[in-house]
């Protein structure tokens, strides 16, 4: 019961305060911080979620909401130390309300805040696993275009910890929307580098298992311009237009709207924010969405 307890107790505090306590310490640091662009792209999925469930409620369509790399449900602000809350307790206060909400994370801590965020309610279903494995095997069949169901999915990995298979079947089913974090700086990092050749085969596999085939190489890369006929890195923006590309043609979705460019306090892309759909009318909304907080992505 101490986690209930504490989570009541600061639902509205600063995190220094529970830090200092010796009792609560441990439970804080299961909290992940967040800078100011992720505490923006909450605000853009719940205002998304809310216009969503507010149009399927309408047509009286049975609409599920999927959180794949769900956390806690509370963040911590880099920027003033206070609780963030993080998209399940944001889907959880949509009204009209999902059917269902599907919340999966891998880390057994955030899993049972999970658990206790949802206590009493059948509504919501907690797996704790790989995601890549448990939305293909076990959410994506429950959505069939003939089930006459809907979800909104949100994919926030940490890096490229998020297998292609899960975006393209996504796009195929026909009835999933789906925000996609498009880590550009862990790409950049780990696998985009200048030399390609200096890349290990670990990373460069983990880059392709995100992009779905090795033609992330042909995005990333050019050899036009260069006298000696040495790749050269393309711009983020190049790269990221890309995989815009291929969520249309490979994975089947409609419409893919400009991704949106989350940078840092120092300015750099930390990732793109992408939104994919079957219908304009959803892109349309997300478009004058990413307007309206465009501005303060750039911070």
């Amino acid at each position: 019961m101490a986690i209930v307890e504490w989570l009541s107790a600061v639902a509205k505090s600063q995190v220094s305060k529970w830090r200092t306590k010796s009792k609560y310490a441990p439970l804080v640091r299961e909290f992940d911080e967040i800078g100011y662009w992720s505490e923006v792209k909450l605000e853009i999925v719940r205002d998304y979620a809310s216009a969503y469930s507010r149009i399927l409620n309408s047509k009286k369509l049975p609409h599920i909401y999927i959180d794949a790399f769900a956390g806690a449900g509370l963040h911590i602000s880099k920027d003033t130390g206070e609780f963030v809350p993080g998209s399940p307790r944001n889907a959880l206060k949509v009204r009209p309300p999902f059917r269902e909400y599907h919340f999966i994370d891998l880390n057994s801590q955030k899993v049972e805040y999970l658990q206790t965020l949802a206590a009493g309610r059948d509504d919501v279903h907690i797996y704790e696993g790989d995601c890549n494995d448990v939305l293909v095997q076990r959410i994506f069949p429950t959505l069939s275009f003939e089930t006459y169901r809907r979800a909104l999915c949100l994919l926030d990995p940490y890096g490229l910890d998020l297998n292609w298979e899960v975006m393209s079947r996504a796009g195929q089913l026909g009835t999933v929307d789906m925000f996609l974090n498009f880590p550009v700086m862990d790409m950049n990092r780990n696998a985009l580098w200048r030399n390609p050749d200096r890349v290990s085969p670990e990373q460069a596999g983990r880059m392709t298992r995100f992009w779905g085939d090795e033609s992330w190489k042909r995005a990333a890369y050019s050899t036009t311009g260069n006298l000696f006929g040495e790749p050269e890195k393309e711009p983020n923006d190049t790269v990221a237009n890309a995989f815009r590309e291929r969520l249309v043609k490979v994975a089947g979705f409609k419409r893919v709207a400009e991704p949106l460019p989350m940078r840092n306090g120092r300015g750099a892309v930390v990732y793109y924010l992408f939104f994919a759909s079957q219908v304009g009318v959803a892109e349309n909304i997300v478009n004058d969405i990413f307007t309206k907080h465009g501005g303060r992505s750039q911070n």
